[in-house]
């Protein structure tokens, strides 16, 4: 009797046993499933096998601490390991674009058109920042750019609008139904952008295999035979951080040149794509009110007397005007650029409030009939115009105080990976044409100097021949001009600014072919 009680016993403490790892069993399954994000290889770590034992041990599970965790039957790798770096990796940016950049949780982050504006622009600092020399990128920066671009470009994917279709159904009705599309900006310009960013990288991985190397700006100095100040003008020039490009002896070859060539040409039509996309989604932006409240209220005030008299005279030109404007500096062009896009949107509010309050006193040199509205609408136009022709003759100029206000200000995301995106291949495609430049530079010096070498060659082998006829050699042979012509710049289109006077121009020559030469 008592060894069937104590069979009954161990009966049921076995069933309880059993229902309570059977109910286990299912709450894990569901904790695992609900963090499977959070954790790739968390359900991986229920599936290792028991250890047999006596008494309750086939009941408990035990994990091994030998081997590494299995998926798909196959022990976990360095592919493994590495895709959840990937999704850590994924999961704190998206976890810094939803606090927007504010990691505390304090609520003190910027709004997330901003955010995903500061990723995009921060990630092409990391990857394009350095992009000092004509080579193609390894292959873990080229990962990195085009992974986390995915990445930010992903939540363009839920910005979409609802338009009308016709669905059949299978009793052969036809109903209209709202279907979603991404939205027509994105769905003209993100595809583009695309494009142009995987050019941009392929026409960098053809830089391969080249004749031209780079060497440190630094180290030509020190082996150079130029006097002090020589090296003063060169550290003052304009690229002094960049390293300088070596070329052979004789220069590149024609294919070389020509390859080039059509690269920046290539370049080139990317740069104005992008700059179109830019200006359009910029121009589309609304102008923010911080930006309307700090103009001054009167377009003088802002322009000046001399360019507000040019500005509204009957005989207007803005080429001439451009030409008159002294722009010698980076810093100048866009003071000037800010005043007259300020001026511009003041008229444009003098013309909105003239519009039903009838007018405003107005003093200018403009004579024809009309009343302050078309006034107001002609000088804004005239401001617009100017600033077009402006950004045309200066194409790297930086952004205006109002296109960083807008952007500082914009709210909408999808207009935030538009401009952004733009913005950082418009740089990419300006800083390649300015690679390719001093490239081309420096192999047009290289060959005017072999060719004034092989001159002055053929001129000493002329002075020894022997004389044909009684003459003198001084009515004979010509003494041969060999003074060093100083080295004219290669037409680059127009130059986005000079920064030297022209008085050191032959100076900072000379300084340029020892460091080329020497």
């Amino acid at each position: 009797m008592e060894n069937s009680s104590s069979g009954d016993e161990s009966d049921h403490r076995s069933r309880r046993f059993e229902d309570y790892s059977v109910s286990a069993d299912v709450s894990e399954s569901e904790s695992c499933g609900a963090s499977s994000f959070d954790s790739p290889v968390a359900s991986t770590s229920r599936s290792t096998p028991t250890v047999v034992g006596p008494h309750f041990g086939s009941y408990l599970p035990v994990l091994s601490p030998i081997k590494p965790p299995m998926t798909g039957g196959k022990y976990a790798g360095k592919d493994e390991s590495q895709n959840v770096t990937e999704v850590q990796l994924m999961k704190d940016r998206f976890s810094k674009l939803l606090l927007g950049e504010d990691m505390t949780g304090r609520g003190n982050g910027v709004c997330t058109a901003l955010a995903i504006s500061n990723a995009i622009t921060n990630l092409s600092a990391t990857v394009f920042g350095d992009l000092w020399k004509l080579e193609p990128l390894n292959q873990e920066t080229k990962s990195i750019w085009r992974k986390e671009m995915e990445w930010l470009l992903s939540v363009s994917d839920s910005i979409v609008e609802l338009t009308p279709s016709f669905q059949e159904f299978p009793d052969g009705g036809n109903f209209e139904v709202m279907v979603t599309r991404p939205r027509s900006d994105l769905y003209l310009n993100l595809p583009a952008l695309r494009k142009l960013d995987m050019m941009l990288v392929t026409m960098l991985d053809g830089f391969h295999d080249s004749e031209f190397c780079y060497v440190d700006r630094g180290s030509v100095d020190r082996h150079s035979n130029g006097s002090q100040s020589d090296s003063l003008l060169m550290q003052y020039e304009e690229k002094w951080w960049l390293p300088f490009p070596k070329v052979p002896s004789n220069g590149l070859s024609e294919n070389t040149v020509r390859r080039l060539q059509q690269c920046r040409e290539c370049s080139n039509q990317i740069f104005k794509a992008a700059a179109s996309i830019n200006g359009n989604v910029l121009s589309q932006m609304e102008v923010p009110n911080i930006y309307l409240e700090a103009l001054p209220k009167s377009a003088k005030l802002c322009l000046g007397e001399t360019l507000h008299r040019y500005i509204t005279t009957a005989q207007f030109s803005p080429e001439s005007l451009l030409d008159y404007l002294e722009m010698s500096s980076e810093c100048t062009t866009l003071q000037i650029a800010n005043r007259i896009e300020a001026a511009m949107h003041i008229w444009s509010r003098k013309r909105s409030k003239s519009h039903g309050t009838g007018k405003l006193p107005w003093k200018g040199n403009i004579k024809g009939p009309g009343g302050d509205k078309e006034k107001s609408k002609l000088l804004s136009g005239r401001a617009s115009t100017l600033l077009k022709n402006l950004k045309l003759q200066f194409p790297g100029l930086p952004r205006t105080r109002l296109d960083l206000d807008k952007i500082q200000s914009n709210k909408d995301v999808g207009q935030a990976i538009l401009e952004s995106y733009s913005r950082v291949i418009e740089s990419l495609a300006f800083n390649l044409m300015a690679r390719i430049d001093d490239l081309l530079y420096v192999d047009d010096a290289t060959k005017k100097r072999a060719a004034m070498a092989a001159a002055s060659v053929s001129a000493s082998v002329r002075l020894h021949k022997p004389t044909m006829r009684g003459t003198s050699w001084s009515s004979m042979v010509a003494p041969p001009d060999l003074s060093p012509s100083p080295l004219t710049i290669r037409e680059r289109g127009k130059r986005r600014f000079s920064y030297s006077s022209t008085s050191n121009i032959d100076t900072m020559e000379e300084a340029l072919e020892k460091l080329t030469f020497n």
